[in-house]
């Protein structure tokens, strides 16, 4: 016989046998709508693609051709060199191909150059009245009249025969650059132009502002004979 009692005994707990159900149930809903399963899942979903990154080119300073190893004289260097010009001066030793820096103290820092080939070497005192960096090339009309193969203007770069800077040199057609060609260092080679490796002329460009004096020495005379008693 079922007694009012026992009734609500089953009542009570098949309220909480069924709550207990229904709480597991919506647990387990709630991640699955957060992230529900896929419904094929034996394809493959197609791979995120991001953007690629922007390339950059490194800015090439020179392109000294690196593989080029410099005869040991002609690598950047503080010498001794006794003269009477000012610190800061440029002395332009044609016949032995170096530039000096003069540092004062009787010392210089010298580099290797390349000069004007026969015909075209020169001398004489001069300023730098300009700078460039990466400077544009447009051969004057002498050169272009001996050369008439060479381009009218080509911009600044690595590949530019002015290289990686110049100074230019009074009201002349003449300057002091870099070159993209550094196995020309020690020869005799340009139009009359004094040339470096492009790392040493970016190193003489920090030195040198504008107003510099520039001495060239003939063909025929020593930088190391030089009195300093020039006008």
């Amino acid at each position: 016989m079922i007694t009012l009692a026992s009734f609500e005994r089953k009542i009570r707990r098949a309220a909480v046998a069924i709550g207990a159900l229904l709480a597991g149930a919506f647990s387990f809903a709630h991640p699955a709508a957060a992230a529900p399963l896929p419904l094929f899942p034996f394809f493959m979903a197609p791979p995120v693609q991001s953007e690629p990154a922007p390339y950059m080119q490194s800015p090439q300073m020179d392109d000294e051709r690196s593989a080029i190893e410099q005869p040991a004289r002609f690598r950047r260097q503080i010498v001794n060199y006794p003269t009477r010009e000012a610190a800061g001066t440029i002395i332009v030793d044609t016949p032995n191909t170096y530039l000096y820096y003069v540092l004062g103290n009787g010392q210089a820092l010298r580099y290797g150059i390349g000069v004007g080939r026969d015909g075209f070497t020169w001398s004489g005192v001069q300023t730098v009245t300009r700078k460039a960096e990466w400077p544009a090339w447009t051969p004057p009309a002498e050169m272009i009249a001996r050369q008439p193969y060479l381009p009218r203007h080509m911009a600044g770069g690595p590949g530019n025969p002015l290289g990686a800077r110049a100074m230019y040199l009074g009201g002349t057609i003449y300057r002091i650059h870099g070159t993209n060609m550094p196995e020309t260092i020690g020869t005799q080679v340009s139009s009359g132009c004094i040339r470096l490796t492009n790392q040493d002329v970016s190193d003489l460009y920090s030195r040198v502002t504008v107003g510099t004096k520039v001495i060239v020495l003939p063909m025929d005379r020593r930088a190391d004979s030089a009195s300093g008693k020039r006008g």
